[in-house]
């Protein structure tokens, strides 16, 4: 291994350790800013005090994981300068303007709403405190926009021409809305639902296994499988659209994700599961069903694959990485759809709550949320190598001028930093979450409660909300009721 090269696979360990970090504390927050403005429309809805415990218990949760994403998130984007400034040189007329729009957009939303969410509940009115809190996952939302379209772009470039060397915009609308960018958006956000759906489905698991059978641990966990049952089946579905994309415009990654070397006609068996040999460019002990890969990946029963043989070698990514990354991604995705349909059964036969057994599966599963986004990541981003803009620049190329030693001692500071600083982190998060939503009253005398929050000249006379939101909250009550 050649010293440059050394430093390359150094720089490149560092951005993955940072990334891994880093995403995990904005899927949460995106999905989590969306059920509390949920939980809140329901407070103003039904004055149910549980509503406001839930709302309040999962704030602060939601405080911890934006801050810290904040956090990890500068760190990341200094790396741009410091390992690579190649890539800032070569794409910063595209991806400077994209970052600046989210913070601008975005960011400013966010943190000019966030003290309202956190700290005005006896200071503005209700609707008024309401609208910072949909403000603040509005602001997730449009971040998720802005991140994802400067990703999208790097997968899928468009609209630019390059002079002198670096890449001038000629449509910033084909560069936001590339030909990736619609189910990078879509796949993205409905994950980070999920990854919430599962963190409050565990948290709500854990104090049904402790005997809580409250209304707030109740509602929580009854909401989180209501998510779950919605949203995994539908990513299932994005996902094959998103496969579909992939097919088109990445055919090296379709190729390793599947584990295909060769182009074959009259249909492609899927590999279920097996071991890539990037020497002897086999799949060893590859576990067939013929035609499968056909029917999923073109949706015809011959459709032809391309295989990996037909790229040249140096254009190939790690073919065993990207295989079981994304083996790991659609494992966990089916867990995931069988465990809201277990509980949907349950739920019919009114024994949700009462069933220990399904509550510590549920335990269980509440981690792999991030475990599944993770191995979606490595999916997307080692799948794309060797490129960092897919078939323009080589990630070789994107990097700064820096020895191999000097990337060791800033990975190390950096893995020293996280630990301490995201262990203390995790750690209060997990404080937070093992606490519990307050204990209310009883639940005949919610609905005369107007929520010590907010001071009773406050409290307008009457608040509208949705119908959607109404028939929820009437689901929601139902299967309360039905398991007490």
């Amino acid at each position: 291994m050649t010293a440059v090269s050394e430093a390359l696979d150094l720089a490149r360990l560092q951005f993955a350790f940072t990334v891994s970090f880093h995403i995990v504390f904005p899927a949460v927050s995106i999905g989590l800013a969306s059920f509390i403005a949920v939980l809140e429309g329901l407070w103003l809805k039904t004055r149910r005090q549980h509503y406001l415990e839930l709302c309040r218990f999962w704030s602060k949760a939601f405080a911890v994981c934006f801050g810290m994403g904040v956090v990890s998130g500068v760190v990341m984007a200094y790396q741009f300068g410091t390992n690579w400034s190649g890539f800032s040189s070569f794409a910063g007329a595209v991806t400077g303007p994209l970052l600046t729009y989210e913070v601008m957009t975005a960011f400013f939303l966010e943190a000019g709403f966030l003290g309202i969410m956190l700290f005005g509940w006896n200071r503005v009115s209700p609707r008024a405190h309401f609208a910072a809190t949909l403000c603040v996952a509005l602001g997730t939302l449009i971040s998720t926009f802005w991140i994802l379209a400067s990703n999208s772009w790097m997968q899928t470039p468009q609209g630019f021409e390059i002079v002198d060397g670096r890449v001038v915009v000629l449509s910033w609308w084909d560069v936001i809305f590339n030909p990736s960018f619609p189910y990078r958006l879509a796949h993205m956000s409905i994950a980070a639902f999920v990854v919430a759906a599962l963190v409050v489905a565990g948290t709500g698991a854990w104090h049904l296994l402790r005997g809580r059978r409250d209304p707030a641990v109740k509602t929580m966990f009854s909401m989180a499988m209501w998510l779950l049952l919605i949203f995994a089946p539908l990513q299932a579905f994005v996902g094959d659209l998103h496969g579909l994309n992939t097919r088109e415009h990445q055919p090296a990654k379709l190729a390793a994700m599947e584990g295909l070397w060769e182009t074959k006609s009259g249909g492609t068996p899927l590999n279920l599961f097996g071991w890539p040999d990037m020497q002897a460019e086999t799949t060893r002990y590859a576990v067939e069903v013929p035609h499968l890969a056909s029917l999923i990946l073109t949706h015809s029963w011959d459709g032809e694959i391309r295989g990996l043989k037909e790229f040249p070698k140096d254009e190939r990514p790690n073919v065993p990485l990207v295989f079981w990354s994304f083996r790991i991604m659609v494992g966990l995705g089916v867990a995931m759809i069988a465990a809201a349909l277990a509980a949907l059964w349950l739920r019919r036969r009114g024994t949700l709550f009462a069933s220990r057994g399904f509550a510590r599966t549920m335990l269980l599963l509440s981690p792999t949320g991030f475990v599944a986004l993770l191995a979606g990541w490595v999916t997307t981003e080692a799948g794309r190598q060797p490129w960092v803009v897919y078939g323009v620049m080589r990630t070789a190329n994107a990097m700064s001028p820096v020895s191999a030693q000097q990337v060791q001692v800033s990975l190390l500071v950096l893995v020293l930093a996280y630990f301490l600083v995201f262990g203390t982190g995790v750690y209060y998060l997990l404080k937070i979450l093992r606490g519990g939503p307050a204990l209310s009253g009883d639940a005949s005398n919610e609905s005369s409660q107007s929520g010590a929050a907010h001071d009773e000249r406050h409290v307008p006379q009457a608040v509208m909300a949705a119908p959607a939101m109404s028939g929820l909250s009437a689901r929601l009550d139902t299967d309360t009721a039905r398991a007490l």
